[in-house]
């Protein structure tokens, strides 16, 4: 098995996760050749923006080439079958470092995967790593004491996002061709909108997420990453389906999210909005949002700027986002309080004060604002938005304290054009679509009806086609070989680095 003719690792690795799986499935290209082109490109690449934290790079040749004997022997071939993976260091990963960036883990090794990681090794994916987070998922800058901070792949000087910064960092500059993520507050959508890659919030219980604390609660998920609407299809396609750990989970046919057709546009009535009347925007991103709305409208039957009344959502969310971390952090907590970062047990000291009233009171309103938010859907087919309120910043600025001259409440309020859509339920994505004034990825936050998953994967696909001909909407994509160190450095605020506990699986234990 070569790689196509006169291929070189980098043009390997920019190829779509759906073409390297089909040129393995045509013995084309070796599933090792292809993790040896990824490890190539991390090498050169990683130390530039951080997103690729513990390795196991041995154990993933040992499994390539178990892979390409499988292609050689003509047996079934799974989904992902000899794809390298980078999984989201919040999913524990059997024999490979987890320790979603706080200090108290930073020698956890887990004895195994999580069912989403379970569930892409069986479809054939190869894990090669682990990619970059916030603190225990806190926030939407994926720095950590444990590894360091991800630099943006357009300016590693930037924030790339979080949580699922390192995922989105890593897809970007073409390092992994297949990458996991999650979201409870825009986690998913918001570094994919960073880096100029799609990042899929899909309804609660599609993929099922077994290690939430809270089992029927529905504002954090688990889902895929990718540099193209295809990308992701094919790993919602092998990720999604029922499992008892996830009692909002459900029967459903995965298969139809692999390749859905594109809808016609131009039967689509769309409506959109710069805040949905309750988020702080940066100046820029409301330019750009109608900037890029004039260029798209002639795409649909309708496209009208609407106005929402959503209650009191950022309340709301506070209570929600707060009970979530008490239930998971209470033991960590109690034991040594000193152990959590500000960002987590901010969220863990304000969720203790709360009464029964408040969470009583939180989940009404969440039924009240799904219900509000339904209203849009009876003339509409789609909402469009801004995923972000501000262009990245400095990733040595923890969060965006300000937003157009307004103080922001807490660390995770410049997120809410997200999780407003996470209170809903709704399934979300952010899709690339051109640059800001200042010359960064823009994303795009399209919003479909309740439960309509496949709908949502076939307007991002068809939009995608249509702005890929259009250069003010097309996929930005970085300039990896304009990367280079940056001051301070990336990994500047690591407190020590893990030990060598992991060596014995096979794992390197430092940032390559």
């Amino acid at each position: 098995m070569t790689p196509p003719a006169s291929a070189s690792p980098s043009c390997i690795t920019a190829l779509p996760a759906v073409e390297l799986r089909r040129l393995i499935g045509s013995r084309a290209l070796s599933p090792v050749e292809l993790l040896e082109a990824c490890i190539q490109r991390i090498e050169r690449y990683n130390p530039f923006v951080n997103a690729v934290t513990a390795t196991c790079f041995e154990r993933a040749r040992v499994e390539a080439r178990a892979a390409e004997q499988a292609v050689m022997r003509g047996e079934p071939l799974g989904l992902l079958h000899g794809l390298p993976l980078g999984v989201k260091d919040l999913e524990p990963t059997e024999g490979l470092l987890t320790t979603l960036g706080t200090p108290s883990l930073r020698n956890h090794v887990p004895t195994a995967d999580v069912e989403l990681v379970a569930r892409l090794r069986r479809a054939g994916a190869i894990v090669a790593g682990k990619t970059n987070v916030p603190e225990m998922g806190a926030g939407a800058n994926s720095r950590n004491p444990v590894w360091g901070a991800t630099g943006n792949p357009f300016d590693p000087r930037l924030n790339a996002g979080g949580s699922s910064g390192g995922s989105a960092a890593a897809l970007a500059l073409d390092l992994l061709p297949v990458c996991t993520g999650s979201d409870t507050g825009g986690s998913l959508r918001i570094p994919a909108a960073k880096c100029g890659v799609v990042g899929l919030r899909p309804s609660p219980g599609v993929v099922p997420s077994v290690r939430k604390p809270l089992g029927w609660s529905p504002i954090s998920v688990v889902g895929p990453m990718g540099r193209s609407m295809a990308d992701t299809c094919l790993q919602l396609a092998a990720t999604a389906g029922p499992h008892a750990g996830d009692a909002l989970s459900f029967p459903l046919e995965a298969g139809a999210f692999l390749q859905p057709a594109p809808v016609d546009l131009s039967r689509l009535r769309v409506a959109w909005t710069e805040d949905f009347g309750a988020c702080d925007v940066d100046p820029v991103v409301r330019q750009a949002m109608r900037d890029k709305m004039a260029a798209m409208r002639h795409l649909f039957a309708a496209c009208d700027e609407v106005s929402f009344d959503l209650g009191d959502v950022h309340r709301c969310f506070d209570v929600l986002r707060a009970e979530a971390f008490v239930a998971g952090m209470r033991e960590t907590y109690e034991r040594d309080p000193g152990s959590l970062g500000p960002n987590p047990r901010a969220n863990y000291e304000l969720g203790v004060k709360m009464s029964l009233l408040d969470a009583a009171w939180a989940q009404a309103e969440q039924t009240r604002i799904i219900n509000r938010f339904q209203q849009v859907y009876r003339d509409y087919d789609l909402v469009l938005s801004p995923t972000t309120p501000v262009s990245p910043f400095p990733w040595t600025q923890p969060h965006a304290a300000e937003i157009d001259g307004r103080p922001q409440a807490n660390y995770y309020r410049w997120l809410a054009l997200t999780y407003v859509v996470t209170l809903t339920t709704h399934p979300a994505l952010s899709l690339p679509c051109g640059r800001d004034a200042r010359g960064l990825p823009f994303g795009l936050q399209v919003v479909a009806p309740f439960r309509a998953d496949l709908a949502l994967l076939r307007a991002g696909l068809a939009l995608e086609q249509a702005f890929a001909a259009q250069p003010a909407l097309a996929r930005p994509r970085p300039d990896a070989d304009r990367l280079g160190p940056v001051e301070p450095a990336l990994r500047s605020i690591v407190t020590a680095p893990p030990d060598g506990q992991a060596a014995a699986a096979g794992v390197s234990a430092s940032v390559v």
